[in-house]
C-alpha cells in the first residue's frame, strides 16, 4: 500500500511558476514509474510527466521546456516545477506512482492560471 499527497497548487497570474510535490507514504525508490497527470474542467485526464526508477524523463508536448519533474529519493517526495504557466494549465494535478503492477493515486491540487 502507498498513500500519496499532493501540495503545492494555487491561483497564479499567467507566466507565473508553481512547484507541486507528491509525498509518498512509501519508499518511492521500489517505484517503477511515478507521474503526474492533470485534469481540466469537461475533459479527460491527461498524462503530464513521469520519471523512471532509473532516471529517464518523459513529458508531454504541451508542457516540455517549462515543467521539470523530479524526486527527492531522502523525503519520498515527487515534485513538478511548472514554469511559465498559461491558463491552458489549469486542471486538478494527480500525482500516479506505479509499484510493481499496483498504482496509487493522490487526491490531487489545484492550479488555476488567471490574470
Amino acid at each position: 500500500q502507498a498513500q500519496l499527497v499532493e501540495s503545492g497548487g494555487g491561483l497564479v497570474q499567467p507566466g507565473g511558476s508553481l512547484r507541486l510535490s507528491c509525498a509518498a507514504s512509501r519508499s518511492i525508490i521500489s517505484s517503477i514509474i511515478m507521474r503526474w497527470y492533470r485534469q481540466a474542467p469537461g475533459k479527460q485526464r491527461e498524462w503530464v510527466a513521469q520519471i523512471t526508477h532509473e532516471g529517464t524523463i518523459y513529458y508531454t508536448d504541451s508542457v516540455k521546456d517549462r515543467f521539470i519533474i523530479s524526486t527527492d529519493r531522502a523525503k519520498n517526495t515527487m515534485y513538478l516545477q511548472m514554469n511559465s504557466l498559461k491558463p491552458e494549465d489549469t486542471a486538478l494535478y494527480y500525482c500516479n506512482a506505479q509499484y510493481g503492477n499496483d498504482n496509487y493515486w493522490g487526491q490531487g491540487t489545484q492550479v488555476t492560471v488567471s490574470s
